[in-house]
């Protein structure tokens, strides 16, 4: 062999050799960070090539796959009844990815879950067609239609959730208004102007009001205050008169809280004060509390937990600590900077049920894969010991009291014991805008069945003078208690 026949073999070898080396750099090193990369459409392409799994309320699928062989992609998720279950499914999207349930069970839906792994290969050695997992949730599908139903028949804006109390069990999450996922899921030419539209329209149907919104929640946090004040022996008669002067003298200030006009507050006991949501009263007992032990009650009821899963992630609610007396007074009363989600509220409302247990609020029922073999169960757990039993069982006392002798009577149900409190606070800079109207209660049923509800408007078409918790929000919960309850 003459020389430049060597070179010319020796370069090629060397040519061979670099494409070799780089083929197992980019299949072995780099594998990783391409599979994640947002433009490598192969992903995409592949997880919608077989049927996605369904997403279940009640025994019955509320997302489906559908078969489109498309140029792209050989299947779609649609959503049945899409803006229903929309702030708890998501969405499912191969341009725009996924959202919520269909995001945080996306190993499961998708079948790319390690659990699955024998299921695959069984499809794989069988020819079968590969296909996801299946999400059972603990949604009561007469529950989440009754609050979503009441929303949108009365053009109300805010969200609305229910717990069952003894096990964490979320039975409605509602956000409103809503939208249908199903728009934007298919990745055609209409995908692209109907997220855009979505996303810039001024209501925002998009955001999941329930889980990733926070409100002040005006009087209802009173419920936190007055546990403080029972655990800490501000109080020791619930029926005893307080000594709170009306209109209220803020220390460090010239300044006075005053209370609703012609409200009886003056030297209210706590369970009348509750009953009529006098202002004073209750900021009085978080002076007296005082702040840091505020913050430890608000804790224990859940404020301040950015870690909060359910499993989708919901915004942390917050009682700020650190802050001045009068500070400290305005957030006793759920104003200043206290804010909440409708799921925190929702909380509150269970653990004083539960007798002070709180249980870790949870979503998913059981995961299961395509042969409905369960590869997950989600067995009830405690988040916390929100308060002691005898101090929620005065509190109950007190919140039954509000039904029926206070502001919360609109939510009386006739053979049902219903205890709620109402709220409203203040919304926008000097309160320039409609007060948000809460509602927080809970229903004992029959044979021990129990439920907790929390619902917020946020806006709708009453007039400011006319806004109110009783007004708005508890009908609402009320219709979600008694059909939960079966009367």
């Amino acid at each position: 062999m003459n020389q430049p026949i060597r070179r010319v073999s020796a370069f090629c070898l060397v040519l061979v050799l670099a494409l070799l080396i780089r083929v197992n750099w980019v299949q072995g090193v780099e594998a990783g960070s391409l599979n994640t990369n947002t433009h490598n459409a192969r992903i995409a392409i592949e997880a919608y090539s077989h049927p996605r799994g369904q997403i279940f309320v009640g025994g019955q699928a509320v997302t489906k796959s559908v078969l489109v062989n498309g140029n792209r992609y050989k299947y779609v998720q649609s959503f049945p009844q899409g803006p229903l279950y929309a702030p708890v499914t998501g969405y499912s999207s191969a341009i725009f990815g996924n959202s919520l349930l269909e995001g945080v069970e996306d190993p499961v839906l998708s079948g790319t879950d390690s659990r699955l792994t024998v299921n695959n290969f069984e499809a794989l050695i069988t020819g079968k067609q590969k296909q996801g997992g299946d999400v059972i949730t603990t949604l009561n599908p007469q529950v989440q239609a009754a609050a979503y139903n009441a929303f949108v028949s009365q053009g109300k804006t805010g969200a609305a959730v229910a717990i069952d109390p003894q096990t964490g069990a979320i039975l409605a999450l509602v956000s409103a208004p809503s939208y249908d996922p199903g728009v934007f899921a298919g990745g055609g030419t209409t995908s692209s102007p109907a997220y855009t539209k979505l996303l810039n329209d001024p209501s925002d149907p998009m955001l999941n009001r329930a889980l990733r919104q926070t409100y002040p929640p005006g009087s209802t946090f009173k419920l936190i205050t007055a546990a403080a004040a029972l655990e800490t022996g501000v109080v020791t008669d619930i029926n005893a008169p307080t000594d709170t002067p009306d209109p209220l003298p803020l220390p460090d200030s010239t300044k006075t809280l005053p209370n609703e006009d012609n409200d009886p507050c003056l030297n209210a006991s706590m369970n009348d004060a509750l009953a009529v949501s006098c202002n004073t009263v209750f900021a009085k007992f978080g002076d007296q509390v005082g702040n840091a032990r505020m913050v430890q009650e608000a804790d224990k009821f859940g404020f301040n937990n950015p870690t909060l899963n359910i499993p989708v992630r919901a915004d942390a609610s917050v009682f700020a600590g650190g802050i001045d007396r009068p500070s400290n007074m305005f957030s006793s009363i759920g104003q200043f900077d206290t804010r909440a989600t409708p799921l925190e509220m929702a909380m509150v409302a269970a653990a004083i049920c539960n007798n002070g247990s709180l249980m870790q609020p949870y979503l998913v029922a059981e995961e299961r894969a395509a042969d409905l073999g369960v590869i997950s169960h989600t067995q009830p757990k405690q988040l916390s010991q929100a308060t002691t039993p005898a101090v929620a069982a005065e509190i109950q006392s007190m919140m039954v009291n509000v039904v029926q002798k206070g502001t919360g009577t609109t939510a009386q149900i006739p053979g049902i014991t219903v205890g709620g409190k109402t709220g409203t606070a203040q919304n926008g800079v000097n309160n320039s805008g409609n007060p948000y109207a809460w509602f927080v209660s809970y229903a004992k049923g029959p044979n021990g069945k129990d439920i907790a509800v929390a619902v917020v408007i946020e806006a709708s078409n009453t007039q400011r003078t006319e806004i109110s918790g009783s007004g708005l929000a508890a009908p609402i919960a009320k219709q979600m208690m008694k059909t939960y309850l079966g009367k």
